[in-house]
């Protein structure tokens, strides 16, 4: 059959394996014009996807969204109190931050291919119970070592093991609709983002910072882990099988492991994309007081980028899945760090604070295209079966960056230059890195073909 190959084809609708497509057809779908009709056709299909899979997305959602407590942004705002009590400097608990990340990537890279090998109706409320105690544990402490072993956890399950179950069950249970699973699935990062900052600043306020992080346990024990529970009574097919039928190859037809990817040029070649959204995304919060300094801004002025942050990250999330979805997630490449490189350059000249929200605005189209890229391009090029442990190196890349990043630009500011100028660095960086994305993909795309 010339100019054409077969493909196993997902039903939009139910996420099943129908059958053999010939692509010429999925590359005439591509040329269809968008109408009022193929628009209300798309809306209608979508509809029935969600309420087909509304189990198996919710789960993805709600890990995310839980995950919210071991996030960086969640944890900062503590910082002030967390230092008072145990009487850390500035670096002292920068330092103690870092460390405990890393020692969480640590252990993620070792224990991240459980995914793979684990029921996630046995895993999810295994990592959920440990991250209940872990904020029992920051609420509890009485020593600075109590104090660094509960953020170890923290770290190792909010920003470590929910997003990482989340994501690598989409990519095991969706196919054809993987990038739009891997966008909803991800809609709980912005909505803990737009959300939980106004109710535990509030909560640390009137209750204190110690019974805060005694809520926020109960939330996850009592709501949590409930539905969890629920949601996952009914196990879906795969559920850590790695010799499943259903699992779908990667590159060249083959399965891959985390020893045959990093033999491959393309991980060596990816590994500055993997690293460079969550380093920017994590810095620009973690550095946002200088910001403030910086500009004369003061941090209420500021609060409201965290809404916009958030329905930009959706939007485009939701965008992305469907991008990945339609061309491939490797046409992605050379653009999804655009955005990103233009809003520190919007940052580096700002003098009026609203500016700040359009700096925010336009990294969360980076920010939130991210997750659904990398949940698509991951399944894409290497498979499902070995699906976690794969995924748990590129999280533990992610993880390393977020902590790597605030000591990198926190020694900057002491040497006297200012976050908003550093931008323009990373700015630049994010530019170049777009144009030597362009001869990737063009390979990439040769050895998937």
């Amino acid at each position: 059959m010339p100019n054409a190959y077969l493909f196993l084809h997902e039903s939009k609708l139910t996420g099943k394996l129908v059958g053999l497509v010939d692509t010429a057809g999925a590359v005439a779908l591509r040329r269809i014009r968008l109408s009022p009709a193929t628009i209300s056709g798309y809306a209608q299909r979508m509809f029935t996807f969600l309420t087909t899979n509304a189990r198996w997305l919710a789960t993805g959602l709600l890990l995310t969204f839980a995950s919210s407590f071991g996030q960086t942004w969640f944890i900062s705002l503590f910082a002030g109190e967390i230092r008072a009590a145990h009487g850390l400097s500035n670096g002292a608990w920068g330092g103690l931050y870092t460390i405990a990340t890393l020692a969480s990537a640590a252990l993620l890279f070792s224990r991240g291919a459980l995914v793979d090998t684990m029921k996630l109706s046995r895993l999810a409320i295994v990592i959920c119970l440990l991250f209940g105690v872990a904020c029992l544990g920051m609420a509890l402490s009485a020593h600075v070592v109590m104090l660094g072993l509960s953020v170890f956890l923290l770290r190792f399950c909010g920003q470590g093991m929910m997003p990482h179950m989340a994501v690598t069950s989409m990519g095991r249970w969706f196919v054809a609709t993987r990038g739009r699973a891997v966008a909803i699935a991800s809609l709980g990062h912005p909505i803990g983002e737009a959300i939980l900052p106004m109710i535990f600043v509030a909560l640390i306020a009137a209750l204190g910072w110690r019974l805060s992080w005694g809520v926020a346990a109960g939330a996850l024990l009592i709501v949590v882990l409930p539905l969890l529970m629920l949601l996952l009574a009914q196990d879906r097919e795969p559920t850590g099988d790695t010799t499943s039928p259903e699992a779908s190859a990667g590159l060249g037809g083959v399965h891959w492991m985390r020893r045959d990817l990093v033999r491959h040029w393309l991980f060596y070649a990816i590994v500055p994309l993997f690293l460079t959204p969550p380093f920017i995304g994590t810095v620009i919060f973690f550095q946002q007081v200088n910001v403030a300094e910086t500009k004369g801004w003061t941090l209420a002025q500021m609060a409201p980028g965290y809404v916009i942050w958030a329905a930009v990250s959706v939007t485009f999330g939701l965008i992305a899945g469907w991008a990945c979805d339609r061309f491939g997630p490797e046409r992605l490449l050379p653009i999804l760090l655009l955005p990103m490189g233009l809003s520190l350059f919007i940052l580096a000249p700002a003098e009026n604070h609203v500016m700040w929200f359009a700096v925010l605005g336009v990294m969360a189209m980076t920010q939130g295209a991210a997750s659904s890229f990398l949940g698509a391009f991951l399944r894409r090029v290497y498979g499902t079966r070995h699906l976690g442990a794969v995924r748990s190196l590129q999280t533990v890349i992610m993880v390393v960056s977020t902590a790597i990043g605030p000591g990198i630009t926190g020694v900057l500011i002491d040497a006297g230059i200012s976050f908003p100028i550093q931008g323009i660095g990373f700015g630049t960086w994010c530019l170049v890195l777009s144009v030597l994305m362009l001869p990737v993909m063009a390979r990439l795309r040769r050895e998937l073909a």
